[in-house]
């Protein structure tokens, strides 16, 4: 269970940084993502467009305010984004059945061949930053952190 006076006494010891879950997340999060980013760039893709391509694939069409979200991009940079895209038949927008304001967001078959060895290797990847830890240990990490996803989530941007 955490304990707040544990925390305060380890980084008491160091630098707050060193013990404060959000810095940790986010060094974690640069560290890993950088060096499969690389991989990403090989391929042709920018960053972005990965992430909206990893998002959308093997899922349901989304809004283009969830797929940010989950994305981490902002909207309007998603926006312009997908213009690019689906130009290029990666991705295509829909109109939403019970709502005319909400655009909807999918991938195509091009965009679903085109990003399906990234997701290959992207596995490949995470298998070799989890292997250290056993699987057990990376299945808990895994659902701890998707649960503080769940409970930090932006409701206003499933719609």
């Amino acid at each position: 269970m955490f304990n707040p006076s544990r925390s305060g006494e380890l980084a008491a010891n160091g630098r707050f940084v060193d013990d404060y879950l959000a810095a940790l997340l986010a060094q974690a999060s640069h560290l890993i993502s950088s060096e499969f980013h690389e991989v990403v760039r090989s391929h042709g893709l920018s960053v972005s467009e990965w992430r909206v391509l990893a998002t959308l694939a093997g899922s349901e069409p989304i809004s283009i305010g969830r797929l940010a979200q989950v994305a981490v991009l902002k909207q309007p940079t998603v926006t312009r984004m997908l213009d690019r895209m689906e130009a290029k038949d990666q991705v295509e927008r829909l109109a939403h059945d019970g709502d005319r304001r909400v655009t909807l967001v999918r991938i195509t078959a091009n965009g679903s061949r085109m990003v399906a060895r990234l997701i290959a290797l992207a596995r490949d990847h995470e298998a070799k930053v989890l292997e250290p830890f056993g699987l057990a240990h990376a299945e808990d990490l895994k659902a701890t952190l998707r649960r503080i996803i769940e409970l930090h989530r932006d409701p206003t941007a499933e719609a």
